[in-house]
């Protein structure tokens, strides 16, 4: 123990929580939040009422409740993982039945002046119980068949609920979500080989079903591979989306045009603007700097979240920390990998930055976790 902490003992209880939590980690993911207030002012012309000024309340809420969440005992949350997902699963069997439509998918839940997306949620309580379930598992257990189809049913149960609404670029993350969390916790590298086999098998064979009776995906959803293999072959049309994102990334260059000169945004040529393609305004506006700046303080907090579960003796505080960490990772890699053209476009926001609420709130929640698991750490 180190001598701040063993000075530390002598503090009142409640304090000494506000002294333990990963301060870093809270201004690392303030400071990300208030590039997306920045950006959100840009893309709206410099009306901050338009987009800014909820995004902030939100913000300021979803910091409340991650304080709130870090400063409950981190044994309360593993006790309720399995309810967690329970009650995810509940809601997005809810979604199949009494879901609202928007945009041609059905994914969200209208509650009063509340509009829940169930997935989002899942993501996070997904991540919970695997970790759960894993603190439960001895580790000589792990890699064993069985024990190792268990939590790939937990997995697949909500990834294929995801899929029927559609929504693809969840599915996706839940996936690899579950995987991050079962490669943390030991699993064999065989598994993830035979299956990474199988996801080639399966490519071949939903790009082989098309126009056929037993067609795997939806047109649209064919369509967007196509843009993603050549958008030039149609730029007025599927291709627009990227073709005017990548026309965005490159003009702003080294330092960018400046703060609200950027003329993709501004001028209504970019896709979505606020929310899945905001980063392509905030590198047209900043250029590479801006972007890479954006892309330091993201990793910034992976690092923090990555050292606190190493330092944890803790295996659930660990794996859910993990588990936390990989999926914010894969929020903003897959949006940036899609809005410069190196995957399909599925829709994933950007974390902390893209205009949204329920993504924000729970995100900001998960982060909450993580700093339970900081501050409850055996010491």
């Amino acid at each position: 123990m180190s001598y701040l902490e063993s000075n530390l003992k002598t503090v009142p209880a409640g304090l000494r929580k506000v002294l333990y939590l990963n301060w870093p980690l809270v201004f690392l993911l303030a400071a990300v939040a208030c590039t997306g207030f920045l950006m959100l002012y840009s893309v709206a012309g410099g009306d901050p009422t338009t987009w800014a000024e909820p995004q902030m309340k939100r913000f300021g809420v979803g910091m409340a409740a991650m304080l709130i969440v870090g400063f409950t005992p981190i044994w309360f949350w593993r006790n309720i993982s399995a309810l967690a997902y329970l009650i995810a699963l509940l809601l997005l069997v809810a979604v199949e039945f009494f879901g609202a439509i928007g945009m041609g998918a059905q994914r969200w839940l209208e509650l009063g002046p509340l509009r829940l997306q169930p997935s989002e949620l899942m993501k996070v309580a997904l991540v919970m119980f695997l970790a759960a379930f894993y603190d439960w598992l001895p580790p000589e257990r792990v890699s064993r068949p069985l024990w190792v189809l268990v939590p790939a049913v937990i997995i697949l149960v909500p990834t294929f609920l995801v899929l029927t609404q559609p929504d693809l670029g969840t599915a996706v993350m839940l996936v690899l979500g579950g995987a991050i969390v079962m490669f943390a916790a030991g699993v064999s590298l065989w598994y993830f080989g035979t299956v990474a086999a199988l996801v080639v098998a399966l490519i071949f064979t939903v790009m082989e079903s098309r126009g056929t009776d037993w067609q795997l995906l939806h047109d649209y959803q064919f369509k967007r591979i196509d843009t993603f293999l050549d958008p030039a072959a149609d730029p007025l049309g599927a291709g627009y989306n990227i073709m005017q994102a990548q026309i965005a990334l490159g003009s702003g260059g080294w330092s960018g045009r400046g703060f609200m000169q950027g003329t993709q945004s501004h001028l209504n040529f970019l896709p979505e603007k606020h929310t899945d393609f905001i980063f392509t305004t905030l590198a047209e506006e900043f250029g590479f700097v801006g972007a890479f700046s954006l892309l330091v303080l993201y990793t910034g907090i992976i690092a923090f979240c990555l050292y606190s579960a190493l330092v944890n003796k803790d295996r659930y505080s660990s794996l859910l920390t993990i588990g936390i960490a990989g999926t914010f990772f894969l929020f903003f890699a897959i949006n940036m990998a899609m809005v410069m053209g190196l995957m399909p476009v599925v829709g994933v926001p950007l974390p902390l930055v893209s205009y949204g609420g329920t993504a924000m709130m729970i995100l900001l929640a998960a982060f909450g976790l993580v700093q339970s698991a900081h501050v409850h750490r055996p010491r």
